[in-house]
């Protein structure tokens, strides 16, 4: 046999382990956790903000110096792009000082005004001929 047909035959032979296999034992199953609470986490800022929202994931591997490349190292990274709530915006004029007020200071204030009792309303209906 020839070393290319060996390639072949030992490629056709090859199992490719499952990618969650994987997620599981990475970090100690760390990595797993962190994508499962991260997702939830997500769907409930998305449903809650109506916007969208994303999880990333890069996988690093290297090679670790010295060995015949079959010993390497998995740096995982787990980012998370979650939809926020607007926060409420707040109304404010710039005094002569640079001070910031609620009230306008060039809006004269009106003095003399005073709350007035609501008229009760009329305890018969009448109808009309």
């Amino acid at each position: 046999m020839s070393p290319t047909n060996t390639a072949v035959e030992e490629t056709e032979e090859r199992t490719v382990r499952p990618f969650a296999a994987f997620l599981q034992e990475q970090s100690g199953g760390q990595l797993h956790d962190e994508l499962s609470s991260r997702l939830h986490e997500l769907i409930e800022a998305v449903r809650e903000t109506g916007k969208a929202g994303a999880i990333a994931l890069k996988i690093d591997v290297k090679p670790i110096a010295g060995t015949d490349g079959r010993t390497v190292t998995v740096t995982d990274t787990v980012t998370a792009k979650v939809p926020r709530t607007e926060r409420p915006k707040s109304i404010f004029f710039v005094d002569d000082t640079g001070n910031l007020s609620r009230t306008d200071p060039r809006q004269p204030v009106i003095t003399g005004l005073r709350e007035v009792e609501p008229t009760p309303a009329p305890t018969q209906l009448r109808s009309a001929k």
